[in-house]
């Protein structure tokens, strides 16, 4: 059994929000809709922030390490002296390891948040005619 509560207005969603969370209201029995990000609610339900930047940090520095190792390593096997140049050269290679971190990251970011998104199944997806631009409230309740 749900309880659905449904506003025009940004002000008075917070304030039934607000209630409900006052009221002892558990923020996972909760779900929200709003036809734009509601930070404020997001504070009043706790939520924590996204780890899915943490799998962004990661795929960077794994990127930025291949990068560098990949272009040492390529030198290093593969040598061409000229003009009495270092073998390994990190101000040439920091372009190729900066590529090679926005690329690691990005697809571990991509990554990451398939993993962490938890999406429901194809059939429990809103259907269109669900769609609203209304601020609405879904409140579970025990039977």
């Amino acid at each position: 059994m749900t309880e659905r509560f449904v506003f025009d207005n940004e002000h008075d969603f917070l304030e039934k929000l607000r209630e409900l969370v006052d009221r002892g209201v558990k923020p996972r029995d909760i779900q929200t809709y709003a036809p734009h990000p509601v930070h404020h609610a997001e504070k009043l339900l706790g939520m924590r922030p996204s780890g899915v930047r943490l799998f962004a940090l990661c795929g960077g520095l794994l990127g930025a390490i291949t990068g560098y190792g990949f272009t040492s390593w390529t030198a290093l096997d593969w040598p061409l002296i000229s003009g009495g140049k270092p073998m390994v050269s990190i101000p040439a290679y920091t372009i190729i390891a900066f590529e090679f971190m926005i690329l690691f990251g990005a697809l571990s970011s991509f990554l990451g948040f398939v993993i962490l998104s938890r999406m429901p199944g194809v059939r429990t997806i809103i259907s269109d005619d669900e769609v609203t631009d209304n601020y609405e409230i879904h409140v579970r309740r025990a039977r």
